[in-house]
């Protein structure tokens, strides 16, 4: 057992030196431990717990940099007066990176010499996961996104229920396999199981507004499993899927669906999972729709009269820079919009992002996380909140059920459907 526990350890430190970028000398050089950074955690704030203070969740990479890379700490390594990592501190901080960090970067927004913690971080669960340090629902969860294709065990066939039922719904087809269609959208499992009214409102706005596109049966599914647990190479798999997909159907353009992470996964982080560029581009289905808003593809008619407020997603807004357009397409059919006061680039998480919602272990402490954002919301007394992130909204429905708030949680792209002008642009 001792030589097993051996062999994990050191799996875990040969990734921690290999991430030791010049941006981490960086980092760990500058950070001067004001604690800045713990008030803008929603993990800190609502338990009081430092350890939950986003650099603290650092500290495997921290001293090991310290210890084998700074000058002061060689030294004192030398002399022996350190502490070597142990098999210990990554089982410690295992729990701390994947159950108490969401990966919403708010950290890294505030601290005063640039620190991007939340990266830091996922070099830490990167090198955890290499070593076996994970939480059990996530490894298979990630295990069934290699195997079957869908972190949720989602297959073709149940995509093509589903679409079946749209195409009743909707009396309109659902494309499948169309080569040289202009645009491949995915959907996330979380879409597929919980929110079939994401295809459904596709299907009626892409016909409203004339747009050219396809599902695939290769690559229908836009959770990456990879990057919630850290797993680059794993990331990197799910990412070429997609890819493979698209240019067997030689689309110009892959949608990324209402879901944060894996607008994170495919958008920013995918090139560098697989080592190269995109021969198309990617967007979010929210700057898709904002673009054909301003090319006047779509029209919308009636006003939404209930006080709505926009939840914005980390990894869309914050992470991503989709900030305008959810505004730009809800100004239009909103007549009593408010703003939460911490919005935008500087909203809160919900408190299930970058694996968290589908850690079990977590479940507990998202609920207390969830506190922060229950208090924006009463603060507004609103009747409903709209967001565009799958994963948002099944964790608020959550968090909401659980304290007994009976406030509807609303997809963006399903309130665009539900106002589009009957009659067809010209």
């Amino acid at each position: 057992m001792g030589e097993q526990m051996s062999e994990r350890l050191e799996k875990g430190l040969a990734v921690l030196r290999a991430e030791m970028d010049y941006k981490v000398h960086s980092f760990f050089s500058s950070c001067v431990n004001c604690g800045v950074c713990a008030e803008s955690c929603l993990f800190y704030t609502e338990t009081n717990d430092p350890r939950y203070t986003p650099i603290y969740k650092t500290e495997p990479m921290r001293k090991l940099w310290k210890s084998e890379y700074s000058f002061w700490g060689r030294l004192a390594s030398k002399l022996g007066m350190t502490k070597p990592l142990t098999e210990a501190d990554l089982a410690d901080w295992e729990e701390l990176v994947y159950d108490g960090c969401s990966m919403c970067g708010r950290c890294s927004m505030v601290c005063p010499v640039g620190v991007d913690i939340s990266m830091v971080i996922f070099k830490v669960k990167h090198a955890l996961a290499v070593a076996g340090f994970s939480p059990e629902g996530l490894v298979e969860t990630t295990q069934r996104a290699i195997d079957v294709g869908s972190p949720m065990g989602v297959t073709l066939k149940t995509v093509q229920a589903m679409i079946k039922h749209v195409e009743a719904n909707t009396g309109l087809s659902v494309p499948m396999d169309v080569e040289g269609a202009d645009y491949m959208a995915l959907l996330s499992s979380n879409e597929i199981a919980l929110y079939p009214e994401y295809l459904e409102s596709l299907v009626k706005i892409f016909d409203h507004a004339g747009v050219s596109w396809t599902l695939s049966s290769q690559a229908f599914e836009a959770t990456n499993s990879g990057l919630q647990i850290g797993n680059k190479k794993i990331a990197g798999q799910l990412v070429q899927r997609v890819v493979d997909g698209a240019e067997k159907l030689k689309v110009k353009t892959v949608i990324s669906p209402e879901c944060g992470h894996a607008y994170t996964a495919l958008r920013w982080e995918g090139p560098n999972f697989i080592g190269k560029a995109y021969p198309f581009r990617v967007v979010h289905i929210l700057e898709l729709l904002d673009e054909l808003r301003a090319q006047g593809r779509i029209k919308t008619t009636g006003m939404e009269t209930d006080r709505l407020t926009f939840h914005d997603p980390c990894s869309i807004v914050r992470r991503g820079g989709v900030q305008a357009q959810p505004r730009n397409l809800l100004e239009p059919i909103t007549e009593n919009f408010v703003e939460m006061a911490d919005h935008g680039s500087m909203n809160w998480c919900c408190g299930g992002g970058g694996g968290v919602s589908g850690n079990e272990r977590a479940h507990d402490l998202k609920l207390t996380a969830f506190n922060k954002k229950k208090s924006q919301i009463e603060e507004l007394k609103v009747d409903a909140v709209v967001t565009a992130c799958s994963n948002c909204r099944m964790v608020m429905e959550d968090g909401l059920e659980a304290n007994e708030m009976e406030i509807p949680l609303l997809g963006l792209t399903e309130l665009i459907a539900e106002h589009l002008d009957e009659k067809r642009t010209s």
